[in-house]
């Protein structure tokens, strides 16, 4: 996956995730709160793996 996509990605599942999450209990969809927080989850992740490689290069 070309990394000039992934920062867009990560923010637009954090969006859709919090958006996910500022609903009441009951509207919640614990399924997709856990999928879009475990996809933040890797992304964020890549992103920092990237950036530690571009410093340390």
């Amino acid at each position: 996956m070309n990394l000039t996509i992934v920062p867009i990605l990560s923010i637009i599942v954090w969006y859709f995730a919090i958006k996910d999450l500022s609903k009441s209990e009951h509207k919640q969809n614990i399924r997709r709160v856990i999928i879009l927080t475990a996809a933040g989850t890797l992304l964020t992740s890549v992103l920092t793996v990237s950036l530690f490689q571009h410093l340390f290069l």
